[in-house]
């Protein structure tokens, strides 16, 4: 072999050994040597949850940039955001962590916000919603868990007790044998009641084996309906006569709103009343007819003498007739 040709074989493994390093870094570095600029924005939170450097920002779940930096800033943590020139974030957006998976890294997700508001500038701060990580959903189902296992302890000894405290099962068995012979004639007569409602004996006996009874009742039911009927149209009919009269109809309604008709009749009872008075005081001819003894008594010589001159038609002719009838009477 050749000087020249070893050395173009070295050269050949050199420029391979660069691509290969050149593609490790590009891949690692997510290309960002070609990447534009871009800008950043701040997002606070109580605990950035295993976030680290380089970890994905999403919208919508589109990659829009990665975290930059890390940082702890009084009392909380701060991640901050390298965003794409092109991506424009609105300032009502919100910024969350996500976990990608139960194995996999979290990410930060932002919202796409208002599409009329403003864009968030460079350096702004984003506002950030903290969500449940799998590690505290981990801790909360184990406190669950030891709760509920106190719970269950507390049920089993309260179910079951001891020498001591007999729990609620002795009680209940010690229960059953005190009263066995009550429970026992209870039985008996539950079964006595049931046999009796068998053979037909008593109300409820008839109303289960009768179909006579059975119809009786629901003839009653149906008369009761045709009376709730009844009486719902008796109401609405009484309800339209309320309304005719709210709105001045009828008599009533007349009477009621109409000033004119009330006072015309206040004016005919007063008309009325000194009528009364004035016969009550012998005032007129059915005053004096009431309260005069002597038109009575002239009214019964009246009668008296017409009936005379009845009794005399019997043989007497029309003209004739007519004749008597004038002087009995006058």
């Amino acid at each position: 072999m050749n000087n020249s040709q070893q050395t173009a074989r070295v050269g050949l493994f050199f420029l391979l050994g660069v691509a290969l390093v050149w593609v490790t870094f590009e891949t690692l570095s997510g290309g960002k040597v070609f990447q534009e600029k871009g800008y950043h924005i701040v997002a606070g939170f109580s605990t950035l949850k295993e976030l680290k450097e380089g970890d994905e920002v999403r919208m919508a779940g589109v990659k829009i940039g990665e975290v930059g930096k890390t940082r702890l800033a009084g009392r909380r943590a701060e991640a901050v955001l390298n965003i794409q020139p092109k991506i424009h974030v609105k300032n009502d957006s919100t910024a969350t962590i996500v976990m990608a998976g139960l194995i996999g890294t979290n990410y930060i997700s932002i919202d796409l916000g208002s599409p009329n508001a403003a864009d968030l500038p460079d350096g702004a701060e984003i506002r950030t919603r903290s969500t449940p990580d799998l590690n505290s959903i981990m801790a909360d189902l184990g406190n669950l868990g030891e709760k509920l296992n106190g719970a269950l302890g507390s049920l089993g000894q309260s179910l079951g007790g001891d020498a001591q405290h007999p729990g609620l099962i002795q009680k209940l068995d010690r229960l059953v044998t005190d009263n066995h012979d009550n429970i026992t004639a209870t039985v008996a007569n539950l079964k006595q009641v049931s046999d009796k409602i068998n053979q037909g004996q008593g109300t409820i006996g008839k109303l289960v084996n009768s179909t006579q009874v059975h119809d009786e009742l629901l003839a009653s039911i149906s008369e009761i309906r045709g009376a709730a009927g009844q009486a719902k149209t008796f109401v609405a009919n009484a309800q339209g006569i309320i309304d005719q009269v709210k709105t001045g109809k009828g008599v009533i309604g007349t009477l009621v709103f109409d000033q004119k008709a009330g006072d015309d009749l206040k004016a005919s009872i007063a008309n009325i009343r000194l009528v009364s008075d004035k016969m009550a005081k012998g005032e007129g001819t059915l005053g004096k007819f009431l309260t005069d003894d002597s038109m009575y008594r002239d009214a019964q010589a009246i009668m008296k003498k017409a009936d005379r001159a009845l009794d005399g038609l019997d043989d007497t002719g029309p003209i004739t007739a007519v004749g008597v009838v004038a002087k009995g009477l006058f």
